[in-house]
């Protein structure tokens, strides 16, 4: 384990962890606890591993980071504490915004003093399917005027700004817009599966932001947003390897711990099927994720790759999670354990990003494209069609 890795670790068990119940309850205190970690972690010299140094972070590649990022992914708050989800809205702004953007929101997230959150999804629509939404943003004079509804906002109550996705005259566009804006509202947060979370629906009525706020051309936004989906979908694979880990090490030392009887549930056959079931299925998905993440580095088509690494992690996390609710029984189900976060984090992985049943149909016909008009050549069948001499 590198020096940064232990360092990450460290800091994860002895100061995220202890604060989880703050963290998952929200709200001020919340805030409060998430603002002296991001401090601490500036102060250990762990700020953003996977920024460059250029950006104020510690400049690792992302096949160095990959491993990080599963330990940061212990928690589901690592990666905000040591702020690495800066980094899919920095790599964005830093390869797709103007010189003011730059200057005005990029350079104080990178340092810690200002927040993002990506907005896309809308209320009543589906959220794999882009070309529909119905956010307008429209051009008056050197302005943009947005209109419309974001929901699965990811920590909008606390940012400084937000990237949307609008409908522009020559299509999706995306927009940077402050949320100090006159007519950017935080309408609800929205409770996961009964849970506090931090996802929230956001209104805009007539908000007015510089024509210079765009990224990148206007109407390539649905580009900019499947880049942005590769890396996001992989580095959401890596820290859900690290809760699937957390879960897998709780249902062993559970086992092990646990007396019934003259021994312990570690000495029951039945659940011997669960830890190999467990970890062969969890160092599966560890090899897919890092294929997609070797395919994302060398600059290759990474479509295929990350698709079965986000829908087998996904599906891997919340079966180990399951399991480990089932050997832990009544216990499993209160607060009294992590589980029922882990579930609630685990049952939304096989919708966030895209539902499994898109990814699994995407990937497959990627699959048989690379098969088109191809003929099978196997020397059995081949010789089995032969006439014989």
């Amino acid at each position: 384990m590198s020096d940064i890795a232990e360092k990450v670790r460290a800091f994860i068990d002895e100061q995220v962890l202890p604060h989880e119940r703050t963290l998952v309850a929200g709200g001020g205190p919340a805030r409060e606890v998430l603002t002296r970690l991001r401090r601490k972690a500036q102060e250990s010299k762990l700020w953003a591993p996977a920024l460059s140094v250029e950006l104020g972070g510690l400049g690792m590649s992302l096949n160095d980071y990959a491993s990080v990022a599963e330990l940061e992914g212990k928690s589901e708050y690592g990666p905000a504490a040591l702020g690495s989800d800066l980094l899919l809205d920095a790599t964005m702004l830093d390869r797709h915004a103007t010189s003011a953007v730059r200057d005005q929101f990029l350079m104080p997230m990178v340092s810690g003093r200002a927040r993002p959150c990506f907005a896309m999804t809308e209320p009543g629509l589906p959220g794999s399917d882009p070309t529909r939404l119905q956010t307008k943003a429209v051009t008056d004079g050197d302005s943009w005027v947005i209109n419309g509804g974001k929901w699965f906002t990811s920590r909008a109550a606390e940012a400084d700004f937000a990237t949307v996705a609008c409908r522009a005259s020559t299509g999706i566009s995306l927009i940077v817009v402050p949320t100090s804006s006159p007519g950017f509202r935080v309408v609800r947060s929205l409770p996961l599966l009964g849970g506090s979370d931090d996802q929230y629906e956001i209104a805009l009525n007539d908000v007015r932001v510089p024509r210079c706020y765009l990224l990148g051309s206007e109407g390539h936004g649905l580009a900019i947003v499947g880049e942005r989906l590769l890396l996001g979908r992989t580095l959401r694979c890596l820290r859900w390897l690290g809760q699937a880990r957390r879960t897998f090490d709780l249902m062993c030392a559970r086992l092990t711990t646990r007396r019934v009887g003259e021994g312990t549930l570690a000495d029951k056959q039945l659940l011997h099927r669960f830890v190999f079931d467990s970890y062969a299925e969890l160092t599966s998905a560890r090899a897919l994720v890092y294929a997609a993440v070797e395919a994302l580095a060398t600059g290759t088509d990474a479509r295929i790759a990350v698709g079965i690494a986000k829908v087998v992690t996904a599906r891997t996390f919340d079966t180990l999670v399951d399991r480990a609710i089932q050997i832990f029984g009544a216990e499993g189900l209160t607060d009294d354990t992590p589980l029922p976060m882990l579930h609630r984090t685990a049952r939304a992985a096989r919708i966030m990003d895209g539902p499994d049943e898109l990814l699994v149909t995407r990937v497959a016909r990627r699959i048989l494209a690379d098969h088109q008009g191809s003929v099978a050549t196997d020397p059995v069948a081949t010789a089995r069609t032969q006439p014989a001499k």
